[in-house]
């Protein structure tokens, strides 16, 4: 067996590369790890998403746990942050949650949060992963009355929704939203959310059956929610992934807010309030250069880091800073959540809008989308790509020929034999044209 832990835990699919023998595995190692320097028996809170694969993984990590002495919580169906939460509230050894986030139903994952509500980091996995793929199973395997036990307690979903609704300073009256559950993990809990604060509330996708989670719905495919808004006549629509970690947006006229604009709305919003500590927004390097100009316009600055949300979490750690995130929507508000959570999203969006007095559009306006192309360039290597003094010749010429007007950002996938070219600007055949050129070069020299 391969390196288990990628970048957002163990994923594949279930019943295959996924196993309960694999989760039974997971759920005795995280029970010793964690419970090496707890006097009392360990306690693990699980939560999962709706696929169908969920109760049989979900049985098999808490035999894990109980096998190696602890209590296994079980939420049932709640949103990634809601583990994350009740992790840290509870004073839990550690949390699990058994979802795929916005990947196709057959998939699922199992990824793990420390006691403190963050990810693990890599040298935590890296000892998870050892213990789990030692050639012999040396962890404890208690008796009598050392044995773990399993606790029902879907009534913890109720914590997260009070949680939620006190994140923000007023009531929703009067605004019509539409939020798109993705038959995923939000499907309880933002509906709820939402009408406690007043809110006219219009549910879409959020019937899961374990086969629909993610299926043409949520936050991967907005056609659903961007008609339901205009036919509506709603103020704003919301839609989740699967595990409710991330928020993308659609205004009154039926347009997508991504989560660039949302990002600059609530950054700008919480400039005005001297909120933003360090007037600094933390993002990645995939994030429209419209982001860039409209919070400088503002008088804010940028903290720009790789692709991935661990990365803008670390240097939000690191620095105190307040918000950050992702053009997909995965933005993490420090003062109220350790990982990205789309519910706490939604409301700091909503609140943001309310607050200004204007439209979403009006707001989502205060950032120009600038075109992006992507082209992702298979290969047979992406090694020494970086030193080819021909993709570095072809790379220069593009920037070149965009000039401050926009950027060029060439890097390898993670996880494929793949380079990815992406070009920005405000003319989209150049940018075309300086892509594909790029990509050509890319395919001839690694190809």
């Amino acid at each position: 067996m391969g390196k288990l832990f990628g970048t957002d835990g163990v994923r594949g699919v279930a019943n295959k590369e996924l196993t309960p023998e694999l989760a039974f595995r997971l759920g005795r190692a995280a029970t010793a790890f964690f419970g090496e320097e707890s006097t009392a028996q360990p306690v693990v809170i699980i939560g999962r998403d709706t696929r169908i694969s969920g109760h049989m993984l979900e049985a098999a990590l808490a035999a894990g746990i109980c096998s190696a002495g602890g209590t296994a919580v079980l939420a049932g169906v709640v949103p990634t942050p809601a583990v994350a939460y009740l992790t840290r509230k509870l004073n839990a050894q550690a949390g699990v949650v058994i979802s795929a986030s916005h990947n196709p139903y057959p998939d699922n994952g199992i990824k793990f949060f420390a006691g403190t509500g963050y990810k693990l980091p890599d040298a935590v996995e890296e000892r998870l992963e050892a213990m789990v793929l030692a050639a012999e199973d040396m962890l404890a395997r208690p008796t009598a009355q050392g044995v773990g036990r399993i606790e029902y307690r879907h009534d913890l979903i109720n914590e997260y929704i009070d949680y939620a609704v006190s994140t923000v300073g007023e009531q929703f009256n009067g605004c019509k939203i539409v939020v798109d559950c993705s038959n995923g993990a939000a499907f309880e809990v933002a509906p709820a959310v939402l009408k406690r604060l007043g809110a006219e509330v219009i549910v879409i996708n959020d019937r899961p059956n374990g086969i629909n989670i993610n299926d043409n719905c949520g936050s991967t495919h907005m056609e659903g929610l961007q008609q339901a808004v205009v036919k509506y006549q709603a103020d704003i629509g919301i839609a989740h992934d699967g595990d409710a970690d991330r928020c993308l947006a659609v205004d009154e006229t039926g347009v997508l807010v991504d989560g660039d604009q949302i990002m600059v709305i609530c950054a700008l919003e919480l400039l005005k309030r001297n909120k933003l500590k360090a007037n600094t927004l933390v993002t990645t390097v995939m994030s429209n250069i419209g982001l860039h100009q409209a919070v400088k316009r503002a008088g804010g600055r940028l903290e720009i880091t790789p692709v991935g949300d661990r990365y803008v979490l670390e240097t939000m750690r690191e620095y105190g800073y307040s918000l950050g995130g992702e053009q997909s929507g995965h933005i993490i508000f420090n003062d109220y959540s350790t990982t990205g959570d789309g519910l706490i999203t939604a409301l700091q969006l909503i609140w943001a809008v309310r607050k200004s007095g204007k439209k979403l559009s009006e707001l989502g306006s205060l950032m120009t989308r600038f075109p992006q192309i992507l082209v992702n360039v298979r290969v047979k290597s992406k090694d020494g790509w970086q030193n080819n003094p021909a993709i570095s010749a072809a790379i220069e010429a593009g920037q070149d020929r965009l000039g401050e007007s926009g950027r060029i950002l060439v890097r390898p996938s993670g996880t494929e034999p793949l380079i990815r070219v992406m070009a920005e600007g405000p003319d989209l055949p150049q940018l075309e044209d300086i892509v594909h050129g790029i990509a050509d070069v890319i395919r001839r020299e690694q190809g």
